[in-house]
């Protein structure tokens, strides 16, 4: 816990929130809660919360019309106070760092295994479900309102796969019921953020499943879609949501291997394992990071499935260390 961060929030005049780059649920919801906890119970901070665009169904959030731009601040911005959430290393915030290591005061609450504290306060536990667990922790039962609980609830049921995932916890069911006791409609915040697709999201994992590819007897599965894929479809990122989810989801699956092309080129990797293969050890080659069996990259390449044979090499290996292969 950040035991000084009530006195913190106290002591600042104004708050930047970010979390990383092309958020997902639990970086939306953590760092909407924050906000929500901020403008509620510290009504003389002038709280801003900057992020990259965030999918229409996260929407329905308190105050998620305030998410700002990062790019409208201007540049010789100080803030008293700048949290980062959901976000294992600096670089991660993309061009909010800049006034991340300018604030007077930093704090990082985050559940990455691969983050080593980059702020001067932090709150990191790599084995709790979701940043918005820990966030739940931090803020207290007896602080939280309906419109906090329906942020923090998304987060936790996107991390943890509506809780199929190894990470769900006993702690973590606790939080959600309690979430539950809060008013939410928890029942519509599942349909409508989690299993809900619309017909693009639909076309490009018909597309990702039609040119998968598997591996080591159906061990490995993998599956690319490229910036021609993206416009064939006028897709965006936000629309490849559930992709590697639904690979690793293949009977007989170890690790599924997901790549999409960014804008300018690269490849972003996602991983998932179901079994004991050690995500980070893999993704780490890349300079990704993340979770056990939950792990991301990103790589400049025009060759991805050169990439995806490097990486079913690795799994290749660990599979036979564990006698799996």
């Amino acid at each position: 816990m950040i035991d000084n961060l009530h006195e913190l929030l106290t002591n600042a005049k104004t708050v930047g929130i970010s979390g990383h780059i092309r958020p997902d649920g639990d970086c939306v919801g953590s760092c909407l809660a924050m906000y929500n906890y901020i403008v509620t119970y510290y009504p003389n901070v002038e709280a801003h919360v900057y992020l990259d665009p965030i999918p229409n169904t996260f929407k329905f959030l308190k105050n998620a019309d305030k998410i700002q731009d990062i790019h409208t601040v201007s540049e010789d911005t100080v803030f008293d106070l700048y949290i980062a959430l959901d976000c294992s290393e600096g670089s991660r915030l993309g061009d909010a760092f800049n006034f991340f290591e300018k604030a007077k005061h930093t704090v990082c609450i985050d559940h990455h295994f691969s983050n080593n504290g980059f702020s001067e306060f932090s709150y990191i536990i790599p084995d709790d479900s979701s940043t918005c667990e820990l966030v739940y922790n931090q803020i207290g039962k007896e602080k939280i309102t309906k419109d906090i609980a329906e942020c923090l609830y998304l987060g936790i049921i996107h991390d943890t796969g509506v809780f199929q995932y190894s990470c769900t916890t006993e702690a973590t069911m606790a939080a959600a019921g309690f979430l539950m006791t809060k008013g939410i409609d928890y029942p519509k915040i599942c349909t409508d953020t989690y299993f809900a697709k619309t017909m693009v999201q639909n076309r490009l994992l018909g597309k990702a499943l039609l040119g998968c590819k598997t591996y080591l007897d159906g061990k490995v599965i993998a599956a690319v879609i490229t910036a021609e894929d993206m416009a064939e479809f006028g897709a965006e990122s936000k629309h490849l949501e559930g992709i590697v989810q639904q690979l690793r989801d293949t009977t007989g699956v170890e690790v599924a291997v997901f790549l999409y092309e960014l804008a300018d080129g690269d490849f972003k990797g996602s991983t998932r394992a179901t079994g004991d293969v050690d995500l980070t050890v893999i993704t780490g080659v890349y300079g990704g990071g993340g979770h056990k069996k939950a792990a991301g990259f990103s790589v400049d390449t025009d060759k991805p499935w050169d990439v995806i044979d490097n990486i079913v090499s690795m799994v290749e290996k660990q599979l036979k260390e564990l006698g799996l292969y």
